[in-house]
């Protein structure tokens, strides 16, 4: 039981003896005290006092007392107005201090592998581009909230869906064939998601002209997009595709096989894995039969063209395809069959998906229809929903050629780092390869942190040079804290120590980390809980800053005292290792030196 449970419990029966009124864990919120009031944790007595018919400054006061006598740990207290602010003995955080240094994992809890897994859906690129900048913000989103919610103890899968087949394939496999001359990546040097991207953007350039010529021939837009050759012929490939058509269905393989290595590539630059890959081409087809089996059962309903509808507008919304005319599939389909599927491979108690808020509905519609179906475990998804990631000069579109690819961006962030760092004198005495190794971790720290910092519902602005800052809320800020002390932690193998106890006296600053240092598990359960790498980032910032003020206050290896030398010393261990452990959650590597 942590402190604060005890808290509670022993407020609750001192309460009920007082007072006759049992209080339920929930009624009693307990809070860390203000830095500026003395206390360690507040209890706000006001909704109790209808209980205990006394003033809520006697109340506090006599709760204050009583607390005192039955907990060890709480050494004194204070009373504002209705507010009782306990102040526990330092030995409670010296101890906790000693338990930080013997725990390897501190903070984290152990995983029970025999559990029912949480699988978690990231990443799901299309196979017709590169990932780019929106993809950096889901890779690394879903990569840190299944890190989280393996150290909170739970037993997490991470799984990728591939979209690789659909129209959007077909139009850059279009254009490859019709504009590409057998170019490959081998024969251009080209990463290959990169070079299936240009078709994508080839396509759409050569449809636009083909539009504007049948508007200048007369017809309207609308129909001229339906008419446009080369679209006509997109969809014939797909369904050319669906019946399996030797030279398409090679086709196909061949390009997408291409984007596989280039995906390969930056996962492995972004830090990111998976346990399990699935790819729409291998579930639409499990999708389709479900359809077709509640279009059968009398649960969906089919209209005079022969394409399948749900109705949903009992709940509120509208009819939504299932099944096109034509017999091919909508992304819906696909996410039918791949939500049975990983109930079938995991037998999960959660589906988590990690995927834009512009599809909010899409997830709301994903279980309606599985209920609708009589799949009951639709009530285990959860859609994490988060905004979207723009640039200063305004929103990225694939089709037309102006999103930002990972690639180039992990490159140019990389390449800043190293002017920056180079500049700030950081790589002396460090090799050509430590030296690219250290630009790296800080642009990708540097990426990361900007992006993981800020809450997940939110839209953000990414802004390369801003997340470069080595005394703001950075990763670059906390590498070098961390790189600072694993400084310190060098030297002080010239210097002799004495032990520390639990009667050592400890000053406000020390105090102050060792309250952070203690938070530390529940900032994990909380970010696990509201599935937020922000608290991670926001927790890890704090605790970097208020070691810094410590740093700038204290003496550690020259101390007189060498009690307290090694008492401090042991606090910047602790602090370097939670750094370096919370960094980790959000995919952050840490280096030693710079």
């Amino acid at each position: 039981m942590n402190i604060e449970q005890q808290i509670k419990t022993a407020f609750a029966a001192v309460f009920e003896k007082h007072y006759k009124h049992h209080l339920s864990n929930e009624e009693l919120i307990l809070q860390q005290t203000r830095k500026e009031i003395e206390g360690d944790f507040t209890v706000n007595v006001f909704p109790f006092v209808r209980f205990a018919k006394q003033k809520p400054e006697m109340l506090a006061q006599t709760m204050g007392e009583e607390l005192v006598k039955e907990l060890k740990e709480v050494n004194s207290f204070n009373v504002i107005k209705g507010f009782l602010n306990l102040v526990l003995h330092n030995s409670f955080w010296l101890n906790n201090a000693k338990q930080a240094l013997r725990e390897e994992s501190y903070g984290y809890k152990t995983v029970d592998t025999k559990t029912a897994p949480v699988v978690i859906e990231y990443s799901s690129p299309n196979t017709n581009k590169p990932l780019h900048l929106g993809h950096i913000r889901n890779n690394l989103l879903g990569y840190s909230i299944a890190e989280i919610l393996k150290a909170s103890g739970q037993n997490v899968k991470k799984v990728n869906l591939v979209n690789d087949r659909g129209i959007h394939i077909c139009k850059s496999m279009l254009a490859w064939q019709q504009f590409g001359h057998g170019e490959t990546p081998e024969s251009t040097g080209e990463k290959g998601d990169h070079l299936v991207g240009k078709y994508y953007v080839q396509f759409d350039k050569e449809y636009k002209k083909e539009i504007k010529q049948l508007v200048e021939a007369g017809k309207e837009e609308k129909v001229a997009a339906k008419e446009a050759p080369i679209i006509k012929k997109a969809q014939q490939m797909l369904r050319e595709w669906e019946a399996k058509e030797p030279q398409v269905y090679q086709l196909w393989k061949t390009m997408n096989e291409w984007v596989y290595k280039g995906f390969d590539i930056t996962y492995k630059r972004l830090g990111v894995d998976f346990d399990k890959i699935y790819y729409e081409s291998e579930t639409y087809l499990l999708g389709k039969e479900i359809v077709i089996d509640g279009f059968k059962k009398g649960i969906l309903y089919q209209k005079d063209d022969g394409s399948i509808w749900a109705d949903l507008t009992g709940e509120g919304l509208d009819q939504k395809l299932l099944l096109r005319a034509d017999g091919t599939s909508v992304y819906m389909t696909q996410d039918i069959g791949t939500a049975k599927l990983r109930i079938q491979d995991y037998n999960p108690s959660a589906l988590l998906y990690v995927v834009g808020n512009e599809q909010n509905y899409h997830f709301d519609v994903l279980k309606i229809v599985l209920k609708k179906l009589g799949y009951n475990w639709a009530e285990k998804i959860h859609h994490i929903s988060y905004g979207m990631v723009e640039l200063p000069h305004g929103k990225m579109k694939s089709r037309e050629g102006t999103v930002v690819d990972a690639d180039d961006l992990i490159d140019d962030i990389v390449k800043n780092a190293a002017e920056i760092t180079s500049k700030l004198g950081k790589i002396e005495g460090l090799s050509k390869e430590e030296a690219d190794t250290l630009f790296n971790q800080i642009g990708l720290g540097a990426l990361k942190f900007f992006i993981l910092k800020v809450d997940p519902k939110k839209k953000m602005l990414f802004n390369p040079e801003e997340s470069i800052d080595f005394n703001g809320n950075t990763g670059p800020f906390i590498q070098y804290t961390h790189a600072r002390i694993q400084s310190v932690l060098r030297k002080s193998a010239n210097y002799e120590f004495t032990e520390w106890n639990q009667e050592l006296i400890i000053n406000n600053k020390e105090k102050s980390l060792l309250k952070l240092i203690y938070n530390y598990s529940e900032i994990i359960a909380n970010a696990a809980k509201l599935y937020s790498p922000a608290m991670v980032a926001s927790y890890v910032y704090d605790l970097a800053k208020e070691y810094n003020q410590f740093y700038h206050d204290n003496q550690i290896l020259k101390e007189e005292d060498r009690t307290k030398a090694a008492f401090r010393l042991d606090l910047s261990h602790i602090t370097a290792n939670i750094i370096q452990s919370a960094m980790l959650l959000l995919g952050i590597e840490v280096p030693n030196r710079m």
